[in-house]
């Protein structure tokens, strides 16, 4: 059967971590018969679970998909990890995804990641709905999670598919009743009692409110007769999903199969095909419009690198895609042959001649393709990029043994392609080799797969601060080198005023009278300060804000040069520094973080304890009900933020930091640091 963009969803799953997104998919692709029978995340046999990492931890850290058949449409499964740790694939999901199902539990009801959902797909306009899971739980309680949606998120939130009782369910579009045995795949139609019949009524009539805001006509029928028939509910249903003027909620068992299928079915009657949202965004704004027709264009959401090779994960944007296709990469200007694509069942890959308007597929070996690129077979437009957050949890890595660098540095070529998320730093200050994350666990799958998939052994440590020096006070000193070691000698007598300057580096300035000092050893004089300026003499970080003025001297006409000169100027620095109170500088960085407003408080206290400086408060307009703190705080001070931050705010604050100046170090804080410096170059 040849598949149509009108018969295509492309279905994201999103929710809290252990919601069970994961076990949502492996119950649809059972229902489908695509699976002969049900894998467990804590099994590590699921098919959307199949990275080793995953298969160890037992839940997502990455994106996959998963292709189904149901009543002649094709749904693509976009199942995404729910732990924030790895919001970088959550995003990649969400940009391909033609709208979104939450996942909540029907015993915890709403979580974090049901709140951080909502803002994600809010953010992308995507059409959504809510799958309220684990009724089979005896704690669990419909009623409760539902009013829960209704409050937070608005009148919206309108029921599907409800529990009336006694373990059974009723469809409120088609008024059926229906029961689930034991026996997981298997349903039966009920016959509605007095007791299903007003307990379902209640809901309907929420359906009926929601349904009712889509149309005038709709809204007068309703103030007229008090109700709307299933076929206006299902239509409007459809229309208010595209628009978001209505989000339905399901309810069930996963593992049970309990309403799945009737969330299927509404999958495909009434969730947006690709084409319903007319234009794609480009890079630079302007909207495209979608031409199922039309020339070929995808966008890469996903990369996949192993030691087998690369993947490469792919929708099909506009026009259709066939094998042995020949595409423009309009990102890296190369040319990519599409020799052989696949369509994804988890890591079983399926090969097919086509992929029409709205698909997603795989190809692999695309040398020169990444994620975020836009391939065409023509025109230069450039879809709109997956906005990745930034990460700031970092840990300094090296090899755990000699010469095992090439395989470390190998594998994070490798993981950054695969991984947006993830920031890789060669930091020439310092001589450390950071790798930045999203969080500490982040951190530790990704050197969890250097090591098992590249045979990179290494071991981490704590990133080093990048201080500087400088001076508060004035100092005049001579620094005079004299060698006599028969034939012509070394003679370099310089005599230099040492304060602080106002640029960030070198102020070198000449007031010599007389000629003490020929001007053609000055450039030697500057040359000398400027290499002793790369250690300070407290604890040996570079020096910054120095002016130096050379206001006489002495030179002997046959044995002074410029070495001399070079030499006497470093031997002028490094007796005249330790009498100008020379100082510690540490780097401060403008912080902004976004927190609910009844969280403000405990955020700003703890800024406190880190020695910041609130600067002000903002209400953050992209996210209701949240204040933007804005602070500086020391870099030394924020290198556990990330972990603070989450566990302070349960994950639902953000923030940023970004250097901004240098400051001087308290005097207790500079001795800690001198001391520490001093031991490490004992040691």
């Amino acid at each position: 059967m040849a598949i149509t963009t009108k018969e295509i969803r492309n279905v994201c799953l999103l929710g809290h971590g252990g919601s069970g997104k994961t076990t949502l998919a492996e119950a649809m692709l059972f229902a489908a018969k695509d699976i002969d029978r049900m894998g467990k995340t804590t099994d590590g046999n699921t098919v959307c679970d199949f990275d080793p990492e995953e298969i160890a931890r037992g839940y997502s850290i990455s994106t996959s998909v998963a292709s189904i058949m149901w009543k002649e449409h094709k749904i693509n499964i976009i199942d995404t990890p729910g732990y924030l740790d790895f919001v970088g694939d959550t995003m990649e999901g969400i940009r391909v995804a033609d709208a979104a199902i939450i996942a909540v539990d029907g015993k915890a009801g709403m979580e974090v990641g049901t709140e951080l959902a909502w803002e994600y797909v809010e953010t992308a306009k995507l059409p959504r709905a809510f799958f309220i899971n684990k009724l089979d739980d005896p704690e669990a309680n419909f009623d409760r999670v539902f009013n829960q949606l209704s409050e937070s998120f608005g009148t919206s939130v309108c029921p599907i598919f409800v529990p009336v009782g006694g373990g059974v369910f009723v469809n409120l579009l088609t008024m059926e009743a229906f029961t689930y045995n034991k026996e997981r795949g298997h349903r039966d139609i009920v016959a509605m009692t007095p007791e299903y019949e007003a307990i379902a009524a209640q809901y309907k009539e929420k359906l009926d409110e929601a349904a009712a805001q889509t149309s005038e006509e709709l809204l007068e029928k309703f103030f007229e007769e008090g109700e709307i028939s299933s076929e206006e509910a299902a239509t409007a249903l459809h229309e208010g999903l595209v628009r978001g003027d209505i989000v339905p909620v399901f309810c069930g068992c996963a593992p049970s199969l309990w309403g799945v299928r009737a969330l299927m079915d509404t999958i495909v009657s009434s969730f947006p095909r690709h084409t319903a949202k007319k234009n794609e965004t480009l890079e630079n704004g302007e909207a495209k419009a979608i031409e199922a027709d039309g020339e070929c264009a995808i966008f890469v959401f996903k990369t996949v690198v192993d030691q087998y090779g690369k993947q490469t994960m792919f929708k099909v944007m506009n026009g259709e895609l066939k094998k042995d296709t020949m595409l423009n990469n309009v990102t890296s200007g190369s040319s990519e042959k599409f020799g052989h694509i696949y369509i994804m069942k988890g890591k079983k890959q399926i090969e097919v001649d086509s992929l029409v308007c709205g698909d997603i597929g795989v190809v692999q070996k695309l040398n020169a393709t990444k994620t975020n690129d836009t391939l065409t077979a023509g025109a230069e437009i450039k879809y709109k990029k997956t906005e990745f957050p930034t990460p700031y949890m970092c840990k300094a890595i090296m090899a755990a043994a000699k010469g095992g660098e090439d395989k470390i540095t190998q594998g994070i070529a490798r993981l950054l392609e695969e991984d947006p998320a993830m920031v890789y730093e060669n930091n020439a200050e310092t001589k450390q080799m950071l790798i930045y994350g999203m969080s500490d666990i982040h951190l530790d799958v990704i050197f969890a797969k250097l090591k098992n998939r590249y045979g990179a052994n290494l071991v981490t440590a704590e990133p080093k601060i990048a201080y500087r020096e400088t001076i508060n006070g004035t100092v005049e000193i001579q620094g005079k080198h004299k060698k006599q070691s028969g034939g012509s000698g070394q003679y370099g007598d310089v005599r230099i005023r040492f304060s602080h300057g106002e640029e960030e580096g070198l102020t070198f300035t000449q007031s010599v009278v007389g000629g003490s000092v020929p001007k053609n050893f000055y450039p030697a004089v500057e040359k000398g300060l400027l290499e002793a300026m790369q250690k300070g003499v407290l604890a040996g970080f570079p020096v910054v804000n120095l002016a130096a003025d050379l206001y006489d001297g002495s030179y002997h006409p046959v044995d002074s040069n410029e070495i001399s000169f070079k030499l006497a100027a470093k031997i002028a620095y490094k007796e005249g520094l330790p009498k100008a109170r020379p100082v510690l500088l540490e780097p401060y960085g403008s912080l902004k973080v976004s927190v609910p407003e009844y969280m403000v408080g405990d955020v700003m206290g703890d800024l406190n304890k880190r020695r910041g400086r609130v600067l002000g408060m903002n209400p953050d307009e992209k996210r209701s009900g949240y204040t933007i703190v804005e602070a500086e705080a020391p870099k030394a001070e924020m290198m556990d933020y990330t972990i603070i931050l989450k566990a302070m705010t349960q994950g639902r604050g953000k923030y940023t930091f970004t250097f901004d100046h240098y400051e001087e170090v308290p005097g207790n804080e500079a001795q800690k640091i001198i001391a520490a410096h001093q031991n490490d170059d004992e040691d």
